[in-house]
């Protein structure tokens, strides 16, 4: 059995931890608790007919006065970039931490998903930002911690990406 490290990245309270434990437990909790640091948790998923158990680093959320610590992102396999679609700031946000991951640690397989799809008519995040993400090849998914909407999807992408990875572009010489 293969064991990847997965990091839940994203602003101040985007869902990171309501989609962990969505995920982990299928339990939902409207109390927002911060999380302070990083707290992990684990689940075991089947990809191509191999257990592959991800460990999942629920990191602090970043904002104006904090910033994941780089040593956080080291020896993961992928990462998890979350949104809120109810604030067009937390797109930002992920832009930037994408930046730094890949200063971090290069270019390891990572999906997105914009949470709080339960709220889609309060969002702030358009389909015109959406596409854009998805023109420089992000995935981005849309879901609800709430609802369980576009969960195990989320995590079943990256598992995939992590363990089937896709072929290199080829360059010409």
């Amino acid at each position: 059995m293969m064991q990847k490290k997965i990091c839940m990245l994203g602003g101040f309270a985007v869902g990171k931890t309501s989609l962990v434990r969505r995920f982990v437990t299928n339990v939902f909790s409207n109390e927002y608790h911060t999380t302070i640091g990083v707290t992990v948790e684990k689940k075991t998923v089947v990809v191509d007919k191999e257990d592959v158990t991800l460990v999942l680093w629920d990191l602090y959320g970043e904002d104006e006065f904090q910033r994941v610590r780089e040593s956080y992102l080291r020896g993961s396999s992928g990462y998890i970039l979350v949104m809120d679609g109810t604030r067009k700031s937390t797109l930002e946000t992920a832009l930037a931490l994408h930046q730094t991951v890949v200063r971090t640690i290069g270019a390891v397989p990572f999906v997105s998903i914009i949470n709080k799809a339960d709220l889609q008519a309060d969002w702030e995040i358009d389909e015109t930002a959406i596409e854009h993400l998805r023109g420089q090849g992000w995935t981005v998914l849309i879901g609800s911690a709430k609802l369980g909407q576009g969960v195990e999807e989320v995590f079943g992408q990256l598992a995939t990406q992590i363990v089937t990875p896709s072929p290199a572009p080829r360059t010409s010489a």
